[in-house]
């Protein structure tokens, strides 16, 4: 998985302005006016990696990628009254992160505000490089001491309006990213697998669980919305340890009866956020709503191996449905992004009539869509289907130009991501990166697995 670098701070002391910086063009929007980055805003980037060999021979120079991810200021008084919306985005950036951007104000010196910043980063338990933003000149350089007195970290000086520090920031950042994934063509690690149980309320993922675990762990109720809290259940099976998380049932957010309930959806979110693979659950007998449209949205958008649980199968089948009419109505009709996604069909609920089925199968489903996830393919495999692809179809002409693909390089797994570099990104239409994914899927082993796609073009477009 790519490293997530977080850049947090109070308000206006330069964050969105370091992120376009890096990135050498305008992602963020930059205004005076304090709070303007509300969501978390992520942005591919690259620099020198002197411990990488080099993957191609087009691209001498190795590089390590990242994702930097912007945040909203700590400690805002949103003036539209989503203050606790930007707090949950800080959040979530600085639990993802493998490191913390701190910024501070040279100009300004430490405020009360950057003291309760560092305390909150101080128990995140995160590594954190301080960077003295608005060192326009040599001569603020000596206010950076003034930081240390909101703690021990390290320091980076950088003005982004002197464009000073730039590379040194870069650099400082590589060097505390954790280890580059080795580049050898095969499966990565396989620690111990987390399968997140995610879906509306009394879909039937406790009664999976118990299924799954042998025994009565979680409370089966017909009372929607039994369970309250994400519960996590360790087994064993076949040799391979396995954590199952268990999440409250999800409902729209406008009838969220109470705050219970309200930070039911919040662990729910994060439990897929946790999770390698995320088992989706539907109820045989209903539709799909709104709430599984905004789930499997909040999923996809988190790059998630995925399996379509279709629980309650047995009471399906008496109203005459059958399998293949359900994942039509799941990956042509409902989700028609992610026809890649497989689909297993389960009746969990024991009875004295008969026994939960299809339990194993759900598991073995999610263990190889999780194996697919950790694949890494050669560059030169990759480049050889890749250009296979684009003879076989090119993309069209725009405004007398044709997009190219100059090479392409995976750059990380779980979930498989790749970098294309290419002339002009955005040379490239919507409808023939698709025609390039369903090429990649069918002739490497990304058949079930979310891929994440950069196209980087010589101005770094994506």
């Amino acid at each position: 998985m790519l490293p997530q670098v977080a850049i947090v701070g109070r308000p206006n002391v330069g964050k969105s302005s370091i992120l376009n910086w890096i990135a050498g063009k305008l992602v963020s929007v930059v205004d005076p006016t304090a709070g303007v980055t509300r969501d978390r805003v992520t942005y591919l980037a690259e620099h020198d990696d002197p411990t990488a060999p080099p993957v191609h021979r087009n691209d001498p120079q190795p590089v390590r990628y990242f994702e930097l991810v912007d945040t909203g200021g700590m400690g805002i008084e949103d003036a539209d009254d989503l203050t606790a919306d930007v707090e949950r985005q800080i959040t979530l950036a600085i639990e993802a992160a493998d490191l913390i951007l701190f910024v501070v104000d040279a100009t300004q010196g430490p405020l009360p505000l950057d003291q309760l910043v560092a305390e909150r980063l101080r128990t995140a338990g995160k590594p954190v490089l301080m960077v003295v933003n608005k060192a326009d000149s040599p001569k603020l350089d000596i206010e950076a001491a003034g930081f240390l007195s909101l703690g021990a970290f390290d320091q980076v000086v950088t003005s982004v309006k002197g464009s000073r520090g730039r590379r040194e920031l870069l650099d400082a950042i590589v060097e505390r990213l954790p280890p580059a994934e080795p580049r050898d063509e095969g499966l990565a690690s396989d620690p111990v697998l987390k399968l997140a149980c995610v879906g509306r309320r009394n879909v039937g993922k406790s009664t999976f669980l118990n299924a799954l675990a042998g025994f009565e762990r979680m409370i089966v109720s017909e009372v929607a919305g039994t369970t309250r809290d994400s519960v996590d259940v360790r087994f064993e099976r076949d040799g391979q340890v396995l954590v199952a998380i268990d999440t409250p049932g999800v409902r729209r957010k406008k009838s969220l009866a109470d705050d219970v309930e309200f930070y039911g959806l919040v662990r729910a979110q994060k439990s897929v956020r946790r999770a390698d693979v995320v088992l989706m659950f539907f109820d045989a007998t209903q539709t799909i709503s709104k709430v599984d449209r905004q789930l499997v949205q909040f999923i996809e958008e988190n790059a998630k191996p995925l399996v379509f649980v279709v629980n309650k199968w047995d009471l399906g089948l008496s109203e005459g449905m059958t399998t293949e009419r359900w994942a039509d109505y799941l990956g042509e009709m409902t989700f028609p992004t992610l026809r890649h996604v497989p689909v297993a069909f389960l009746t969990a609920r024991e009875t004295e009539e008969q026994k939960a089925r299809n339990v194993d199968k759900v598991v073995a489903l999610a263990r190889s869509v999780y194996r697919g996830s950790l694949v890494r393919v050669s560059t030169g495999k990759l480049n050889r289907v890749v250009q296979e692809a684009y003879d076989a179809n090119p993309p069209r002409y725009v405004a007398n130009r044709r997009g190219k693909i100059l090479y392409a390089s995976q750059v990380a797994v779980g979930p498989p991501t790749l970098v294309f570099k290419v002339n002009d990104a955005k040379l490239f239409d919507p409808a023939w990166k698709r025609y390039l994914v369903a090429q990649l899927r069918e002739r490497l082993p990304f058949e079930e697995t979310p891929l994440k796609i950069y196209y980087r073009g010589r101005d770094k477009d994506e």
